[in-house]
Parts: C-alpha cells; sequence; structure tokens
C-alpha cells in the first residue's frame, strides 16, 4: 500500500440515494457496476437508504452483490454467450438479454438448473452497442414468448438505454422515447405481459427526459455525479488524501520529472507523494492538476510517473507523513473530482472508478447505528399509458424464479 487513502462518505451516498428515491417515487434501481464505481461494499447503504434493486454489469459483479443483499432484487446485463448463467440463474439473478443467442444460452442454463430465469429484452434505441437492433427485436420477442410457454424463462422487464439524455433539448431523445414505446408495444403485440419498463438512468431522470416508467437505473449519480450538469443537489462521495514523502528544496532553473516539461523559474519547496497513473491519477492532468496543503491550492508540476507526483509547495516546507488533499467533497476549497476530470479532459466516472488497488479504502460517515460497511471490494420509456400495467408485486418483488 502507498500510504494513500480513500474515503467513501457514506452519509453522502445515503443522501444522494435518498434524493433519487424521492425524485421516483421509490423506483429506484441502484447502479453497482465497476466495484459500485469504485466506492467497493455500499450495497447495504443504498437499500437501507431507499434503493429497491440493484443493477450491475457481469454475473460475477451480480454474485458478489447477491452475498451481501440476499433479499433485493439483482439485475445483471452485460455477458457473454458463454457466461455462467446457470450460476446466475441459482442464484436468482435478473439476466438482461440483448440477443436470440443469449436468450437461448440462459434457456439452456435455466433447464439446466430446472428453474425459470427471469431475464429483462434490453432494446438498443440508437447508441448501436448493447442492446438488440430495431430489425431483431420483433424476433427476440418471439423467441422469448415461446421460451415462457416452455417454463424455462419469464420477461420480467423491457429495458432501454438514451444516448443523448444529458441534453435535454436534443431532438434524439423524443425518437428514442418513440422507438422504447413502439418496442414496448411490440413486445405486448407477441403476447409477453407483466413485465417492468426502465429507460432512464443518471442523467435522463434527473431532466426528466426518462420518465414515465417502472425503474430508473441511477448509477453516476449515488456517488455525487451529474452527467447533465443540470442540478447542484448532488454530493460528492469520496476524498482521497497522500502523505508526504520526502521534500526538499530547489534553486530556480531545476527540472522536475520525466522530459523537464517544468522547469522552475524560482527557488522553492517540493513535495513528493505517492500516487501516480497507476493509482488512477491521470497522466493527462499533469501541468494542470492541483492539490490542497495546509489550506492553500499547490499545483502539481512536472510529468505524472507511474508511482509518484511532485507538489510545488513555494515558501512551504512540508513535513514528511503530512497530509495532502488530492481531492475532496469542495467544501474547504479542496479540489473535487470534477476538477479533476476537468484538468484531465475525462468524465469525472472515469476518475472514481480508476482509483487503482494499492489505495486504502475507508467507509466513513454511517448514519448512527449503521456501522460502516467491510470494504469487500464488491464489486441503467416513454411507452403507452399502460406501460405501468405492471404490478406492485412485479415491481417490487425479489428476483426470484
Amino acid at each position: 500500500m502507498s500510504g494513500a487513502e480513500l474515503r467513501v462518505h457514506d452519509d453522502a451516498l445515503r443522501a444522494n440515494t435518498a434524493w433519487f428515491a424521492e425524485r421516483t417515487g421509490g423506483r429506484l434501481m441502484a447502479v453497482l457496476k465497476a466495484d459500485a464505481f469504485g466506492h467497493g461494499a455500499v450495497a447495504r447503504s443504498v437499500v437501507e437508504a431507499g434503493a429497491t434493486s440493484i443493477g450491475v454489469t457481469s454475473v460475477a459483479e451480480a454474485l458478489a452483490v447477491r452475498a451481501s443483499t440476499p433479499d433485493v432484487p439483482v439485475l445483471s446485463w452485460l455477458n457473454p454467450v458463454d457466461a455462467d448463467f446457470e450460476t446466475a440463474v441459482r442464484a436468482e439473478i435478473d439476466l438482461a438479454v440483448p440477443s436470440t443467442e443469449i436468450l437461448d444460452a440462459v434457456s439452456r442454463a435455466a433447464a439446466r438448473a430446472g428453474r425459470t430465469a427471469r431475464v429483462h429484452l434490453h432494446v438498443d434505441l440508437g447508441m448501436s452497442r448493447d442492446g438488440a437492433a430495431p430489425d431483431s427485436w420483433a424476433a427476440l420477442c418471439t423467441a422469448a414468448t415461446l421460451l415462457e410457454r416452455h417454463g424455462t424463462v419469464r420477461v420480467v422487464g423491457v429495458m432501454g438505454h438514451m444516448s443523448c439524455a444529458d441534453r435535454p433539448d436534443d431532438p434524439q431523445n423524443a425518437r428514442e422515447r418513440l422507438l422504447f414505446s413502439n418496442a414496448v408495444r411490440t413486445a405486448r403485440r407477441r403476447g409477453l405481459r407483466g413485465f417492468t419498463t426502465h429507460l432512464a438512468a443518471t442523467a435522463a431522470t434527473i431532466t426528466g427526459v426518462g420518465d414515465g416508467h417502472d425503474l430508473h437505473r441511477i448509477g453516476a449519480g449515488l456517488f455525487g455525479i451529474d452527467p447533465s450538469s443540470t442540478s447542484d443537489v448532488l454530493v460528492p462521495t469520496l476524498s482521497l488524501t497522500a502523505p508526504v514523502v520526502v521534500t526538499r528544496m530547489v534553486r530556480a532553473g531545476a527540472g522536475i520529472g520525466y522530459g523537464h516539461d517544468h522547469v522552475v523559474d524560482r527557488a522553492t519547496n517540493l513535495a513528493l507523494l505517492p500516487l501516480g497513473y497507476a493509482d488512477g491519477l491521470p497522466r493527462a492532468a499533469s501541468e494542470r492538476a492541483e492539490v490542497q496543503v495546509r489550506g492553500r491550492r499547490r499545483r502539481v508540476v512536472g510529468r505524472f510517473s507511474m508511482d509518484m507526483i511532485v507538489v510545488d509547495t513555494g515558501d512551504d516546507r512540508l513535513h514528511p507523513g503530512e497530509t495532502v488533499t488530492v481531492f475532496g467533497r469542495g467544501a474547504e476549497g479542496e479540489p473535487t473530482v470534477a476538477d479533476w476530470a476537468r484538468w484531465a479532459g475525462t468524465i469525472e466516472h472515469e476518475i472514481v472508478t480508476g482509483i487503482g488497488p494499492r489505495v486504502t479504502r475507508t467507509h466513513c460517515g454511517a448514519e448512527p447505528g449503521h456501522a460502516p460497511a467491510a470494504d469487500t471490494r464488491e464489486t441503467d420509456s416513454d411507452g403507452d399509458t399502460d406501460t405501468a400495467t405492471a404490478t406492485a408485486t412485479d415491481r417490487q418483488e425479489p428476483a426470484r424464479a
């Protein structure tokens, strides 16, 4: 371990979750993919704060979440055709299905397990990535209907994902809502009934362009990230600190790091921190990033190395072991994840999911009576008015076969 510490502020996570639970009327699926966006074991926290189900990508992620939340529906939506669907079905994991090939694989796995697999049919609305293409959607629905009759699958959801929800005035949003509405009608015409519909992720929920369906899949927003940049209610959930390893004074003209990208123009003090791009600090932020030292922002100078960065502390000579804030919640003027994303020319999601395993994770700020979870490294329509015909039982029941 490097001595660096990533603090997960459970109180902020719970507050964000509660806000989305209220915004969605309790129809909140907490998306905890990529080890909960780098936050670790937070499944219990989000459920206690109002999430009614959990979404992840792989079967492996779903099984990790299932271990800590045995009574909460869990959906896995990105798996290859040879994924361990049998284990998922036995563990009562819902599975998203974007093709007839994967539908057949899930059906065969369910038959081997002697159970009925719960599936969400996934339609591509224009992103050209996951989900069934529009010209194959009807065939997927027909195949699912036949397998329902055989008892190996039960369609419990229809899902899509919007490409431009962070821009609420983009006309693509209306097109994709219409495509999803048509997809839902097609599923019903093929004989499928009683399924939930879910279209909106974080941006579509905040802007409202994905409203009108049974679930909202919220990932980034739980962790204080608003992809639409239209709200001011979300609270950052991470703080990253690191100890000073060594300090030194250098004279004017001294070069710093590889290539001497930075040459100091005056005598100054430098502090070395044991964090680098191997720990998730983006190399693209070199010569732009800042950290907080003794209540003041100080510039990170020179090219980022794999294991270390150098801070110009000016007239302040720091002490070895002194703590430097790399980013935090911004309440005391420290840099935030949003600042680091801007300096690196990327998005906040990449910063929070990129912090590496050498950095110690600590959960803090749990509500009274809720001990912070031990970090076990746990590891997203506008339809017709009858879209909401799924019963309350269908919406809330655990993911049981």
